[in-house]
């Protein structure tokens, strides 16, 4: 059962060239998964603190086929599709008008946080139910080089501003981070990101980032003062003289 919300696309939440921020497409995205939940008298917060059990962000792939700007009438679709042991799938899907403008899946965990481990798909039940899943040309799994085969090219402190209700940098701040490691980015746009959240990156940590290039494609790793990887993603841009040109869905990014 797919479940949406309309919304108007927020000037604050674009860029330099006008156009919707990345890590802003994957805050509609997500917000309207926690629609569904409250809609269902299951909203995050009563999850966690009325059955101690919290959604973990594990692996998402989003293809973005046309750019939004500020004002644009959008809708936003979610729903659950099939998973198995440990992993619970959902997918999005954002529309303007009848135009499909950037769709997603993804891969979640769910954490009791009081035993301090996962939670198997048939311990929990949702109050709705699922559709069936859609096809990426961008996948949720990709190939890094080794770390020693990749630049560093800075560090980042995770602070305040960063923070979610677990006291970690909420995993929707992590594209534009990654926008704001990639060369030339004034000049380019976001195609499609895939991100596998390793690692929790709480308070005060301090992440030196790593990236490797080809072409319009951007690799990059975050690792933490323990050496621990955080995240590994891949970042899809295309230049902005292409203004024109539009991705249909189902184009190859």
């Amino acid at each position: 059962m797919k479940f949406s919300t309309k919304y108007t696309v927020r000037w604050h939440d674009t860029d330099a060239n006008r156009i919707l921020r990345p890590s802003a497409l994957l805050m509609y995205m997500q917000e309207t998964a926690n629609h569904q939940l409250r809609a269902s008298d299951m909203d995050l917060d009563r999850l966690r603190d009325e059955r101690g059990l919290g959604f973990l962000l594990s692996r998402i792939s989003v293809c973005v086929y046309h750019r939004l700007y500020a004002y644009d009438e959008i809708e936003v679709q979610t729903w659950i599709v099939e998973g198995k042991g440990l992993s619970f799938n959902r997918c999005f899907r954002v529309l303007r008008g009848e135009e499909i403008v950037a769709e997603a899946f993804s891969t979640w965990g769910l954490m009791d946080l009081f035993g301090k481990r996962l939670v198997r798909q048939e311990n929990f039940q949702y109050p709705f139910g699922g559709d069936d899943p859609i096809s990426l040309s961008l996948p949720v799994r990709f190939r890094l080089p080794a770390l020693s085969e990749m630049e560093p090219v800075g560090e980042r402190t995770i602070v305040y501003s960063d923070l979610d209700y677990n006291c970690h940098m909420n995993n929707t701040h992590y594209p534009d981070m990654l926008c704001d490691f990639t060369p030339n980015i004034l000049s380019r746009c976001v195609a499609g990101f895939s991100l596998s959240y390793l690692q929790e990156a709480a308070h005060g940590k301090k992440l030196s980032v790593y990236r490797a290039q080809s072409g319009d494609e951007f690799l990059f790793r975050t690792v933490d003062e323990e050496g621990t990887v955080c995240l590994e993603a891949k970042l899809i841009t295309r230049p902005l003289t292409d203004l024109k040109r539009e991705y249909p869905a189902g184009e190859t990014v």
